[in-house]
């Protein structure tokens, strides 16, 4: 899992858990912990503190406008940040935690794929086929469509 997508995850997650009245007292501490954190990244982004917001109370709308803010912000390379996430999560979900679920390493990656239920169109091969040789399209291209199921185990496309 890449950084940026493990702190939204855990923004998101913390969020969740937050409206429960059986939440303990460690959650609602690493999860404003970590919302600190980031607010204090998105200090002086136009929208940034406003995304945050707009992302607790609806997680799954915002999260590819906080995911790029974040980004933007740098929130990737900090890894207070990341170490507060990772905290969260195994306060949330013990098993994955100990499964290396929240884990981050993306050396080398390349048409990386991250999180559960996700489509992934990939397409690799040479360069552009010009209308001159023609057509418009991709010269040695291998065309690939990833798709996982949701939490339900059903396909997702």
């Amino acid at each position: 899992m890449d950084p940026v997508s493990l702190i939204v995850l855990a923004l998101a997650a913390g969020a969740s858990a937050g409206l429960k009245d059986t939440v303990s007292q460690a959650v609602q501490d690493a999860y404003g912990g970590l919302r600190a954190l980031a607010l204090r990244r998105l200090a002086g982004r136009q929208d940034g503190a406003l995304i945050l917001d707009r992302h607790e109370e609806s997680p799954q709308v915002w999260a590819l406008p906080l995911t790029g803010e974040l980004t933007a912000a740098g929130a990737g390379r900090d890894g207070e940040m990341l170490r507060a996430a990772q905290a969260l999560m195994s306060l949330l979900d013990q098993a994955g935690s100990r499964n290396g679920r929240y884990q981050v390493d993306l050396r080398g990656a390349q048409g990386v794929q991250v999180g559960d239920g996700n489509v992934q169109s990939n397409q690799f091969g040479g360069p552009a086929v010009s209308a001159a040789d023609g057509g418009i399209g991709f010269g040695g291209c291998n065309h690939g469509i990833i798709s996982t199921g949701d939490h339900a185990g059903n396909e997702i496309r």
